[in-house]
């Protein structure tokens, strides 16, 4: 007998259709013994709607207000669903965040969380309950209502099964696992048996949407075991998270191609080359909440140089204003320019520690269909480039090809 938590993304739970198949899913485990906590999302797009009807009252509604809408979506579903287990012949019991005792900072509207009470969900399972829990909120030391950010289910899934000490934490999904690269835009990617933490921090900050990449880090912080299933499909193992394997580095060099269209770059010309500039480039920035990504400073020529870094395509046009208003003036830096068609493509892989020669494969497959690179990064497992984003498609499917993630045991 396991100890089971199950999180259901919005598309799971669209319909009371999927609820249904969803408490049927839950039956089975129960069947074979297991204990199951299930962390449910809203439905798909209530959040939207909800968000919408906000904005239609108050055009920048207040974040504290905000979150009490907001966190009805998951509420509908939790009641939903334990309706359902019910229906089943199931005994179920449905919790708000509040109700469990998730408690998390004040940042409304982006919360991160603090402690979770788990005992109401302990004496539930030992009574022979499956536990629905609301994810995506809690509840601050105040009282107020607050939520963790969009995807932020995924995260309750993982913190639930952190306090529980689960044995596995299975988050259900529209895709069957994780993947070699997107499968919408190449059909020979591969679903991934098996993932390192490492490697899916990666994907998930690189623009992988299949997991909210706090949850990733929550669960290699805590040590949970993940896997990413399809709710769509009966059979099906999915793709496991965990720790680096001891053979895993002689196997894949490369794990996975990660991309993300929403990248803009942008140059500050002219720069005084002293301590302390990129500072007062970046200070300016940062204070305006606006996430900074890859830094290069050119080297200086005649005591000036070129000092240029992506932002987040939304952020471009508050970047540029700060930069040209208020940054430009005060260091007497030649001009600010900037590119919002940009994108980011990444080779990502455990294997790159004990391998050589990686990104001069990279670079030379991207030369070799004449794909210029504007910057680079690199860690101990990834190596970025930003290029044009009218190449992102063509680069995504020749780097596959390339390091050839298209076959069984690469």
């Amino acid at each position: 007998m396991a100890l089971i938590v199950q999180k259901y993304g919005g598309t799971s739970v669209g319909s009371p259709e999927r609820i249904k198949n969803v408490a049927q899913r839950v039956a089975k485990y129960k069947a074979q013994g297991h204990q199951v906590v299930v962390v449910v999302s809203a439905m798909s797009g209530e959040t939207n709607r909800l968000i919408a009807l906000a904005k239609e009252i108050q055009k920048h509604p207040d974040p504290r207000e905000l979150d009490v809408i907001i966190s009805t979506g998951e509420q509908v579903t939790i009641g939903l669903l334990s309706m359902a287990l019910k229906e089943v012949g199931l005994e179920a019991r449905s919790y708000t965040g509040a109700q469990v005792k998730i408690l998390t900072d004040s940042a409304f509207t982006k919360a991160r969380i603090l402690s979770i009470d788990e005992q109401n969900i302990r004496t539930d399972l030992a009574n022979g309950n499956v536990v629905v829990v609301a994810g995506f909120q809690g509840m601050d030391e105040a009282g107020n209502i607050t939520t963790l950010g969009r995807g932020g289910s995924d995260t309750t899934g993982v913190a639930i099964a952190a306090a529980l000490r689960a044995d596995e934490c299975q988050i259900y999904t529209d895709v069957d696992g994780v993947y070699t690269t997107d499968p919408r835009m190449v059909p020979e990617a591969r679903r991934l048996k098996s993932i390192t933490f490492e490697e899916m921090l990666e994907m998930a900050s690189l623009g992988s949407k299949v997991l909210q990449i706090r949850s990733v880090e929550f669960a290699g912080k805590y040590k949970v075991k993940l896997r990413v299933l399809s709710s769509f499909t009966e059979e099906g193992e999915g793709t496991l998270i965990t720790f680096e394997e001891g053979n895993k580095m002689e196997q894949a060099i490369i794990s996975g191609i990660a991309f993300n269209r929403d990248e803009a770059k942008i140059t500050v010309r002219g720069v005084p080359d002293k301590p302390g500039i990129a500072y007062q480039i970046l200070g300016p920035v940062s204070e305006s909440n606006i996430d900074v990504d890859m830094i290069i400073q050119n080297v200086g020529v005649d005591g000036l140089t070129d000092f240029s870094f992506t932002v987040h395509r939304n952020e471009f046009n508050k970047a540029m204003e700060i930069l040209k208003g208020k940054v430009q003036p005060h260091i007497g830096a030649r001009d600010v320019i900037g590119d919002n068609k940009t994108a980011k493509v990444s080779v990502v892989g455990v294997g790159m520690r004990s391998h050589v020669g990686i990104a001069s494969k990279m670079f030379r497959t991207l030369a070799e269909e004449g794909i210029n690179i504007q910057m680079i990064s690199t860690s101990e497992i990834k190596i970025s480039v930003v290029i044009d984003e009218k190449y992102l498609e063509l680069a995504v499917r020749v780097l596959h090809k390339a390091f050839d993630l298209d076959q069984e045991n690469t």
